[in-house]
């Protein structure tokens, strides 16, 4: 649980560049003490929310993210499928429950989620049952509307997800088909339904740090603070543009996750994808840096994940446990904070 003001300090929603810089760049051992206690003051600090991730509809998106294996830009080996029914995401569901994931996101390879009809309504059924199951949903469809919004709080939605990705800067050499702009409205739409906001993004695309820090200042001076940050590291598939870039250095993903933890204190961050190329020593230094979610199972969406005997292993090493079922979800104590 998180307190409600932990100890009296506010999160701040005005960094500048130069002060997240002096943050991510200070000596390794500073920057991971100083999220380490930061992370103590605001969260249990051996205790880990597990995620699974499902992906109800896979490939063929119109978008031309450079990353996406779903992108039909690319000639990247994935399969197209039709959205999932809802009696086999639930099943999907009910199982990641019982591998003691208390999250359970959908994800739909869509650049906007269709605005009527049937496989709308079919999503909205997915909310309701996995809240019927007793477990946080949470989904990324793409773009909404603000009809949409609505709807998929009253069907009960905890969380959406809608990375930005990147800094705005760097944004338009790896996605051209829709706006910064696009995303951050999104993000508002989803603010002002009363869901919570998943909102995060990926190292390794060939960004400068300066990008970095760029999208830490994106996602830091938003009020309130997303509950849910994502810090991905890119994942090289072939047949898309980035599937030759050079491998990333894992410490500069701790201090990601350590600059974000100091940035947005109450927030869950979320050690995403990339976990497969990550030693468990890399894993141990992302925890230790305040990283305190993670996404289990085989599978984000197309690309490899470790499994959860893995996970928990790791998990027994360090002396960590998943948060248990029924614990309050992220921010849903801060004032200001989203449904939960």
């Amino acid at each position: 649980m998180i307190p409600t003001a932990s100890k009296g300090r506010a999160t701040r929603h005005d960094w500048s560049l130069t002060e997240i810089e002096a943050l991510y760049t200070q000596p390794f051992a500073d920057l991971v003490l100083q999220a380490q206690l930061t992370h103590r003051e605001w969260h249990a600090p051996n205790e880990v929310q597990g995620c699974v991730l499902l992906n109800i509809k896979s490939g063929g998106c119109p978008e031309d993210c450079a990353y996406c294996p779903q992108s039909a830009h690319y000639e990247a080996e994935v399969p197209r499928d039709a959205l999932m029914d809802v009696p086999s995401a639930l099943e999907a569901a009910a199982a990641a429950r019982a591998q003691g994931a208390t999250r359970f996101c959908m994800g739909a390879a869509w650049r906007e989620a269709p605005s009527t009809g049937k496989a709308f309504d079919q999503v909205l059924d997915m909310v309701r049952g996995v809240r019927a199951l007793g477990m946080e949903a949470c989904c990324t469809l793409g773009m909404l509307n603000e009809r949409q919004a609505e709807a998929l709080a009253e069907a009960g939605l905890t969380a959406y997800n809608h990375n930005l990705d990147t800094a705005p800067e760097f944004y338009g050499s790896i996605i051209t088909t829709r706006t910064y702009q696009d995303r951050l409205d999104t993000l508002a739409r989803v603010r002002k339904a009363g869901i919570t906001v998943c909102s995060g993004g990926i190292i390794g695309l060939g960004e400068s740090r300066r990008a970095r820090y760029g999208l830490l200042q994106q996602l830091a001076n938003q009020t309130p603070h997303p509950e849910s940050v994502p810090i991905n590291l890119l994942v090289k598939v072939e047949g898309t543009p980035l599937a030759d870039r050079p491998d990333e250095d894992p410490l500069e993903l701790v201090r990601m996750i350590g600059t974000a933890r100091r940035l947005m204190p109450a927030s869950y961050v979320r050690l995403s994808a990339g976990r497969m190329s990550l030693s468990d020593e890399a894993q141990a230094l992302c925890f230790l840096a305040g990283a305190n979610s993670v996404f289990m199972g085989d599978r984000l969406l197309t690309t490899p994940n470790p499994d959860a005997d893995d996970d928990m292993r790791l998990f027994n090493r360090l002396g960590m446990h998943l948060r248990p079922q029924g614990a309050e979800a992220a921010g849903a104590s801060l004032p200001g904070h989203g449904r939960s």
